[in-house]
């Protein structure tokens, strides 16, 4: 399909082919999930020889090679963009409508993997998008859960969970790989060994222990012929099913094996909020991170004898807090499978891996029970409890007599593991996401760790792949972009900045707002068919989607529709502009406080919504069940991106860099990327409001915050808030929404992320927002600047930073001569 060489007849004879020998049907009577299937079975016979080209590239000159370590890859749908990166997705559509059929309807057909949530998978899918792209050798390594983390149902306002059964047809675009299989072993007990030569060796007994089984999925480089793979690890029992325990009556332990590999790689964040869940989580990160780390060590040694020799090959980049059991399990293998010193396996370790940090807020820090660390990792425990004790050691020597900076910096401490700290004091490279968030981490959260390791922080700035979330999620505007500046956007962002001529261009504007309508009318069709709701598709579409969470503020843009309807029954000839406010939410199935947002959101909706009085003013949508697939054209059709976070709690966001690459405007907090974001696009391309990070950490030093000033002091915010318990949107059951109002007001750390000191700046920014979007040339401007200046954030450009960086890959070519 590269280099033109797509043959549309040989194509089409492929598909039905597939159909005959698939299922046994042809055409008219095959249904589209069949014709889907069949059409991914084509492509994949396509790839597969670059595929496998690739395979025998790297195998051949053997590159240094990136494994990044994620718990979660959130994938998206693989059709469109497979063939897009193919740069055979015309040629595909054009040969599926001779056979009477629509590509949109064919990809509707595909399930999003379940194999992550939020950005910090989208994040690892990004990623390897680019580094198969920039022509990099790189694996992907996470787990092929069977339901992710849950598909969501909205039910009466309330958020259910549901099994994500998203291999129930089975997933075309994997391979399963299971010749690469590895035990990967849980409990039991150590027991030291001495041979005959007096060489002392641990040996782990008493296990029980599982078969990790590869699945391996392809990652397209755009137009470049390379193929990188993402590897998702399945679980399988050793023993399926025990005959003897069965015949002595055991018929539990008949099938323990088989339930504790399922169990593993049913779902994606097993509730942890007893200790059944934090095992089974624990569980989860040493079987994919062993699996892993023994699958790039075996592939290694293949072609080199000297061990030492690793860094120059292979480094681990762990992906946040989750994977960072690998730099222990790294230290076993090399200690008791390969048999080296302490030294010899330290210096490896500390050469091989290195660490993303996600989070500002320090709860979000990894940590684990020492008592079920113990128990489920035995040996695993022994190793960082060494680790441990040599670093003690280095800062008191560093530090003498300093018990704080034990207290703060130890591994093992207070009955935890503490994931992050065995992160940094093993890994050569700690970076943060975000210029502000690299900032927080060196002079707050992990001051005491920069102090002592300066050298290893730094900073790399998310970013997102244009080609996903341009190239095919908004071809019409893809279509215009290209048209005014060419196509080298796809491959270099930067190209964007020649937008800029065309922003004060009358027919420019022109047609730019044109396709973000007809991007709305899409959005539309979407939320009728799937809501039952109309939304005026002249409105502003105000959009905040993105993991529910406390800090990203869902409740303050909530509370502010409750205000702005206030204001609209008070005074029904107020000067507001149109306005359809749009989520997409999941919430952890164990956060009450989240679930009760996605509550109060709908029923919002409910009640503003069915007020014919406020003559559709306003509108309010949830879209149930945010995803790749739907998000693409969400953010599509926006026109204001609400990134409202409170300032240094979002160590960067992506979601806000996708909207600004599809020409909406931000309103957001000086957060996160935010704060670059500004400072590419200008303050009069953006709106601002609310405290600075220093301002909102200067109140958390001083405990000097207090909520009920504001609700005794401002009219409007306590009618908002006293709504919440008087029935207006609960009215069979006033205590319905009393924890969110006891959370701003009257718990221990009432309104900790600061929603009342932040909302009249924010009501503000709304104002401005209403009054500049009825200039619809300067909105029109403004929008195609934030396109022209979103070049930064590719994820392109944060790979390259990686590998000049930290990571020092080799650039790999790929003949396809003959494929």
């Amino acid at each position: 399909m590269r280099d033109n060489v797509f043959n549309k007849k040989v194509f089409i004879k492929s598909v039905k082919e597939n159909l005959m020998t698939q299922y046994r049907k042809d055409l008219s009577t095959a249904s589209n999930q069949e014709i889907f299937q069949a059409v991914c079975i084509s492509v994949k016979d396509v790839i597969m020889d670059e595929w496998l080209a690739t395979q025998q590239t790297f195998a051949r000159e053997q590159p240094k090679t990136v494994y990044y370590l994620s718990m979660e890859f959130l994938m998206g749908r693989a059709l469109g963009n497979i063939l897009l990166n193919l740069s055979a997705y015309d040629e595909v559509a054009e040969a599926l409508q001779e056979l009477g059929l629509d590509i949109n309807a064919i990809e509707d057909e595909e399930p999003d993997p379940a194999l992550g949530n939020g950005g910090l998978g989208r994040l690892a899918a990004c990623f390897l998008d680019s580094l198969a792209t920039l022509g990099y050798a790189a694996c992907g390594c996470g787990i092929r859960y069977r339901y992710g983390m849950f598909k969501q149902q909205i039910i009466d306002g309330f958020q259910i969970e549901v099994p994500d059964n998203w291999l129930e047809h089975g997933y075309p675009f994997e391979l399963r790989r299971p010749e690469y299989r590895y035990e990967v072993k849980f409990g039991g007990h150590v027991e030291q060994e001495v041979d005959e030569n007096g060489k002392l060796s641990f040996v782990q007994k008493d296990y029980r222990s599982v078969w990790a089984i590869p699945h391996d999925m392809p990652i397209v480089g755009y137009k470049n012929n390379l193929i990188d793979t993402l590897i998702i690890w399945d679980a399988e029992a050793k023993e399926v099913f025990s005959l003897d325990s069965f015949d002595k009556g055991d018929y539990q332990k008949a099938v323990e094996e088989e339930m504790l590999a399922r169990n593993l790689v049913d779902v994606l964040y097993p509730n942890d909020n007893h200790v059944a869940g934090k095992e089974l989580r624990l569980k989860q990160q040493y079987f994919f991170v062993s699996a892993s780390i023994q699958r790039a060590i075996e592939r290694f040694k293949q072609k080199n004898d000297n061990l030492m020799d690793m860094p120059k090959k292979i480094v681990f980049q762990m992906n946040d807090t989750h994977p960072t059991v690998a730099v222990a399990e790294l230290m076993r293998i090399l200690l008791d499978d390969e048999h080296l010193e302490w030294d010899e396996a330290w210096e490896i370790t500390t050469h091989c891996v290195a660490y993303t940090n996600h989070t500002i807020m320090a709860e979000a820090l990894e940590k684990w029970p020492i008592e079920i660390f113990e128990r489920l990792l035995p040996r695993v425990y022994q190793i960082i409890d060494e680790i441990n004790r040599r670093f003690v050691l280095e800062v008191q020597a560093r530090y003498p007599g300093n018990d704080e900076k034990i207290r703060k910096m130890a591994i093992l401490y207070d009955g935890q593991v503490r994931m992050a700290h065995l992160a940094i004091v093993a890994g050569y490279s700690i970076n943060g996401v975000a210029k502000l968030h690299t900032e927080i981490l060196k002079k707050q959260e992990l001051r005491d760790f920069y102090e002592m390791f300066p050298d290893k922080f730094n900073n790399k700035t998310n970013g997102i792949t244009q080609r996903r979330f341009l190239g095919h999620g908004n071809r019409l505007l893809a279509k215009w972009v290209t048209d005014k500046v060419g196509d080298k956007w796809y491959t270099d962002l930067s190209v964007l900045k020649e937008l800029t001529d065309y922003a004060d261009n009358p027919k420019a504007q022109e047609e730019f707002m044109e396709i973000k309508h007809k991007n709305k009318v899409r959005l539309a069709k979407y939320i009728k068919e799937h809501n039952g709701i109309d939304v005026d598709t002249n409105s502003i579409f105000d959009v905040q989607v993105k993991r529910l969470h406390e800090y990203k503020r869902q409740l303050l843009n909530i509370l502010h529709v409750m205000y702005l309807y206030n204001v609209i029954k008070e005074n029904p000839d107020v000067d507001i502009y149109p306005r359809t406010f749009i989520f997409g939410a999941k919430a952890a199935a164990g956060y009450e406080t989240a679930k009760k947002t996605i509550k109060l959101i709908n029923n919002v909706a409910e009640v503003i919504n069915n007020d014919s009085s406020i003559n559709g003013k306003i509108k309010v949508v949830f879209i149930e069940d945010y995803k790749v697939s739907n998000a693409e054209m969400i953010f599509a059709a926006a026109d204001v991106s609400e990134q409202i976070s409170t300032a240094s709690k979002e160590a960067s966001g992506t979601g806000n860099m996708k909207f600004m690459l599809n020409g909406a405007i931000t309103l957001g907090t000086l957060d996160g990327a935010n704060v670059e974001m500004y400072d590419e696009v200008g303050a009069d391309n953006i709106f601002i409001f609310g405290m600075s990070a220093d301002e909102v950490i200067e109140h958390e030093k001083r405990h000097d915050y207090n909520p009920i000033d504001y609700y005794n002091n401002d009219p409007q915010i306590k009618k908002v808030l006293n709504q919440l318990i008087d029935g207006t949107y609960s009215a069979n059951d006033r205590e319905l929404f009393r924890t969110l109002y006891n959370a701003l007001l009257h718990d221990k750390e009432a309104d900790k992320y600061f929603i009342l000191a932040d909302f009249r700046s924010y009501a503000k920014a709304q104002q401005k927002v209403n009054r500049y979007y009825q200039d619809k040339n300067s909105w029109a401007k403004s929008a195609i600047l934030n396109v022209a200046n979103a070049g930064k954030f590719s994820s392109d450009r944060t790979i390259q930073e990686y590998v000049d960086d930290i990571w020092h890959l080799d650039k790999v070519k790929i003949d396809n001569t003959g494929a």
